[in-house]
């Protein structure tokens, strides 16, 4: 063991040396130094770890075997040397991994992990190293290549971790939430990297029978994590950033990569039965590729492909060996779990983004070329091993559970020779397992289709209750105190402010109405004049709480309608230039339910009531049905409506069209008392000489921006038509325009 201790020694003293000497005099080149470092130890542990089989690997409950099975002792070691030298092996793995992804991310906790588990690691490994090289090499290896490059590969360890504790970059120390992080961290790095035979190492194997469509409770209790595991990661992982989600999904990839791998040794490379052509074994090399080189067009093969066929393998599992904790079935359905959700995670938390159908398109064109390529391979690797049965294409084991008529399609073959070697297809049966696959991934796009819908508005309305809850607290901040109710603006409670509004309407490049500024004070009537498509109803539709506000803000007599939009309402009446009616109803019934929604008193609303139904001239209508009205005499019912509670601002949008003479009158009247008792009259028409007659001020609004505000009375002074004016300003803003496109 000599010559094991001074390799382990001199590797970890050298390279501490040197890694220290690039750190001082080449600053520069040591993230370069550490990767070289880091990609000689991976292939330095893959030929370890491919040489041969683990001394402890069949080891079957190390504290109470059953009869039969190999026990601890059966490995020249015992229960306390034995313990320890399976913890080495597993620790071991954690530690090369984080030490191996040290130099490629930056994740918070690196730093912290390798100093206080990988580097106590290290250090337990080259004082206990002939424990460890007997639980790999077993008692007679201690002079073996393996065993010399296992003592490499612990100095390695020794010194890259004591360099990275020294000299790292990043926190060594966490504190508080971020120690308690890194520490659940490091519980789902070992879980991940964890032998798939520690279970069957403590545990007793036990006998419980799991097979194809038994789906008892042993079963379940393995199908169960496929849906618990990837759910819970999404939430872990959904808020960090995306290096560290990367950082995390590639560890665990590779983590059940290296328990894959027990089964992939140098020996067994001969064995044509046991190569990873199966399509879930492909995935297990695929997503850390993906992951590592980003090679976005590959990974959505697995995506669609890989994810289907390992949903089926847990459903239908295929080990022989019915043990629920034994190597083989903790093998299978940890693979089957990467390959299953694996992909799913990736997209879900952003490290690779939603495909489209270009890319769904891609992976069926794979997935064609593997399938054909796997039957002509079954089909040549059968002439020298009659087991091969890569993708279960070449045997009956899908065709059994399906049925006879499934059985009866084997029957018809196709042989062909080449040389020495023989071909059998069976293309009655090949070809419609291939159609009902690339049916089924059909079925996969729609069911991701679907989920990303509901994964999108369950996001969507998180952000938004986020939006609300910091808005809210905003807004109780700004109040200082005051109650809820009391105006945001205590200066603005007889004013309608515009301030810098802004509305885009979802992701489009071209504002409705862009940086609005505009002022309205109690007892104006104000108009509001621009052509069609010009931004008047979106200002009045955003106004009114219709619609939500891209940017800037919106006051109405001193509430901010997107801060406190139940009492802005309040203070509103709003005659759309749409109305819609409940025209069972009559128009007293109509109004009444109306003056209910605002809390308005019985006295209140009748005294208002009679002096509408008298200025209106609505006596013998108000107890008949809405629907027997005349367009003019619905359009009353709504001014009617929406000034029953006697609102601060009236806003009425288009409200004489399809009135007649007597009707525009009667409209213009109940203007012009409304804003004589102290309110706002806030209105948009194309009827510029009633604008001219009534308003006090108007503003005209042109490409989604205000383009004027001016007072009628000012324009009389200067002997300037309003309609004129109005043309003016329309022609100028137009031509502004088309010289800014140009």
């Amino acid at each position: 063991m000599v010559i094991n201790y001074l390799t382990a020694l001199v590797f970890g003293a050298a390279l501490f040396v040197i890694l220290a000497i690039f750190n001082k005099k080449l600053n520069k080149k040591i993230h370069v130094a550490l990767k070289v470092v880091s990609l000689l130890l991976a292939a330095l542990f893959y030929v370890r770890f491919c040489l041969g089989d683990t001394n402890l690997e069949w080891v079957q409950g190390v504290f109470k075997a059953t009869d039969g099975a190999t026990t601890i002792f059966d490995v020249g070691m015992n229960k306390v040397t034995g313990s320890l030298g399976f913890l080495q092996m597993w620790f071991t793995y954690t530690s090369l991994l984080l030490i191996i992804l040290y130099p490629f991310f930056n994740a918070r906790s690196q730093r912290a992990h390798v100093t206080f588990f990988a580097l106590p690691v290290a250090a337990l490994n080259t004082a206990f190293l002939f424990n460890h090289v007997t639980a790999v090499c077993g008692p007679s290896g201690a002079f073996s290549a393996r065993s010399i490059l296992l003592s490499a590969e612990t100095g390695i360890l020794l010194g890259y971790s004591l360099y990275v504790t020294i000299f790292g970059q990043g926190e060594r120390l966490l504190k508080g939430k971020g120690a308690l992080w890194a520490v659940a961290a490091l519980v789902g790095m070992l879980i991940c990297s964890a032998p798939n035979y520690t279970l069957q190492f403590f545990l007793t194997k036990g006998s419980f029978a799991m097979t194809a469509f038994d789906m008892n409770i042993y079963h379940r209790i393995y199908v169960y994590p496929i849906v618990i595991i990837p759910i819970a990661l999404y939430f872990i992982l959904k808020d960090l950033p995306l290096e560290t989600k990367r950082y995390v999904l590639l560890y665990y990839s590779l983590g059940i990569l290296i328990g894959f791998m027990q089964s992939q040794k140098f020996k067994n490379f001969g064995d044509v039965t046991a190569l990873p052509l199966h399509l879930c074994s492909t995935a297990l090399f695929i997503t850390p590729i993906c992951l590592t080189f980003r090679l976005k067009k590959l990974f959505y093969f697995t995506y669609f492909i890989n994810v289907l066929g390992a949903l089926l393998a847990i459903t239908m599992p295929n080990y022989s060996n019915g043990g629920i904790i034994v190597n083989g079935t903790v093998e299978f359905f940890r693979s089957h779990y990467q390959a299953f959700f694996m992909p799913l995670l990736t997209v879900g938390v952003g490290v690779f983004e939603r495909p489209r159908m270009k890319e769904f398109k891609y992976s069926l064109v794979a997935f064609t070329v593997y399938f054909f390529s796997i039957v002509l391979i079954n089909a040549w690797f059968t002439n020298y091993n009659p087991d091969v049965d890569y993708f279960f294409v070449n045997s009956n084991f899908i065709a059994d559970k399906l049925g006879t008529w499934a059985e009866n399609l084997r029957n018809f073959t196709l042989d062909f020779n080449v040389g020495s070697l023989n071909f059998k297809l069976y293309p009655a049966y090949q070809i419609p397992y291939f159609l009902v696959y690339f049916a089924a991934s059909f079925g996969v796009w729609f069911v991701y289709e679907l989920a990303y819908g509901v994964v999108k508005s369950w996001q969507d309305i998180a952000d938004r209750n986020k939006k609300i809850s910091l808005d809210r607290l905003a807004f109780l901040s700004q109040l200082n105190g005051r109650e809820e109710d009391e105006p945001l603006n205590m200066e603005g409670t007889n004013k309608l402010v515009l301030k810098n509004f802004t509305k885009r309407y979802g992701k489009s490049d071209v504002y409705a109405v862009k940086d609005a500024n505009l002022e309205v004070v109690g007892g104006e009537i104000f108009g509001f004049l621009g052509p069609n498509g010009a931004g008047k109803s979106t200002i009045i539709k955003s106004i009114v709480g219709i619609q939500t506000i891209t940017g800037g803000a919106i006051e109405v007599c001193g509430y901010d309608v997107s801060k406190q939009p139940v009492m802005a309402k309040r203070q509103i009446g709003f005659v759309p230039d749409h109305y819609a009616l409940y025209e069972k109803l009559t128009a007293r019934e109509y109004i009444n339910y109306i003056a209910d929604l605002y809390h308005v008193s019985q006295e209140d609303r009748d005294a208002r009531l009679n002096n509408f139904i008298k200025l209106f001239e609505f006596e013998s209508a108000i107890d008949n049905q809405i629907r027997t009205y005349s367009h003019g005499m619905k359009q009353k019912v709504t001014i009617m409506s929406a000034l029953i509670h006697n609102p601060k601002v009236w806003i009425l949008d288009e409200p004489l069209t399809g009135l007649d003479p007597n009707s525009i009158f009667q409209v213009k009247e109940c203007m012009r008392q409304h804003a004589e008792a102290g309110n706002i009259v806030f209105f948009s028409s194309h009827i510029i000489d009633v604008v001219e007659r009534i308003c006090d001020r108007i503003a005209i609004i042109n490409k989604g921006q205000i383009q004027c505000v001016e007072s009628i009375k000012d324009l009389e002074e200067r002997n300037i038509l309003l309609e004129d004016y109005y043309m003016g300003v329309i022609e100028n803003s137009n031509v502004k325009a088309i010289a800014v496109e140009e």
